[in-house]
């Protein structure tokens, strides 16, 4: 277990569980994102495990996506089902859309077709294949470490699977809250980095021209109430972040291309036109 710094007794209740799970600390909070990538490095056998702290999974649901890999050889990950508390659907797996967003896919049908990539909420990869492909994107905190782990994946010549099957409920959002600050600069940032590590650069560079020209508008535009993701401060925000971690993406973006086996832009058509 990786304790991302807890003050809510989280410790004490892992010490004292019957399993005695290895517990490692963290001098402050690095995320989902951070803790994955720590725990990557602890991780001995052929799967790991994705599963956000606000779920509450069947029980069979971890049996179920182990099965589903082990019958697919050519799969890297496999997505479970997540669901509202009520059981509404709410991800089946990752789309990609036209702009490069990873959206969830939310069809309530037991035999969905391939998809694009897993939902990091609830999931299952080959160990091997994650490490092969560079890990996990620590530096991303939270939100799209799926993503780009899939684009990835799907680069190196990997598939992803939905397990409708697993069901997992989801609480979404309780630690970040829908719609705050936080949920929508990470999300927008670590879009746009996934796009200038994984995408068609011309791809990547068209998103963030038209992100920096949306937010040069803004101040014209005068909005009495703008969406949580049209605010100026925060688009500022997302873009200086963006920039200064520029050098340091391209430069993943020449390791990830030093391991893939196929095309971004035969990832990139197959995949951005389906939406």
């Amino acid at each position: 277990m990786v304790d991302n710094a807890s003050d809510d007794g989280s410790l004490e209740l892992a010490a004292n569980h019957p399993s005695r799970p290895k517990t490692v600390r963290m001098s402050r909070n690095i995320g989902y994102a951070g803790a994955l990538a720590a725990a990557l490095s602890q991780v001995d056998t052929p799967f790991m495990a994705w599963l956000n702290d606000d779920t509450a999974p069947a029980a069979d649901w971890l049996g179920r996506l182990e099965d589903a890999l082990d019958a697919d050889p050519r799969a890297a990950a496999a997505s479970a089902r997540l669901e509202s508390m009520d059981g509404v659907p709410q991800s089946t797996g990752v789309r990609l859309t036209p702009r490069g967003y990873g959206a969830d896919v939310t069809a309530d049908v037991t035999d969905l077709p391939e998809v694009f990539g897993f939902c990091g909420g609830a999931a299952l990869v080959r160990t091997s294949v994650l490490t092969d492909v560079g890990g996990v994107p620590a530096e991303f905190f939270c939100y799209y470490e799926d993503t780009d782990t899939a684009w990835r994946m799907r680069l190196a010549g990997w598939t992803v699977i939905s397990v409708p099957e697993a069901r997992v409920r989801h609480a979404h959002g309780a630690s970040t809250g829908i719609g705050s600050r936080q949920f929508h600069l990470w999300n927008e940032r670590n879009r746009l980095l996934t796009l200038f590590r994984c995408a068609p650069l011309t791809v990547a560079a068209r998103e963030l021209i038209a992100f920096t020209a949306t937010t040069a508008l803004l101040p014209l535009r005068r909005l009495t109430e703008p969406a949580p993701n049209l605010r100026f401060p925060l688009r500022l925000r997302v873009l200086g972040e963006v920039l200064a971690r520029l050098p340091s993406t391209l430069l993943a973006r020449t390791r990830i291309s030093a391991r893939s086996s196929i095309p971004r832009t035969e990832i990139w058509r197959h995949w951005a036109a389906r939406t």
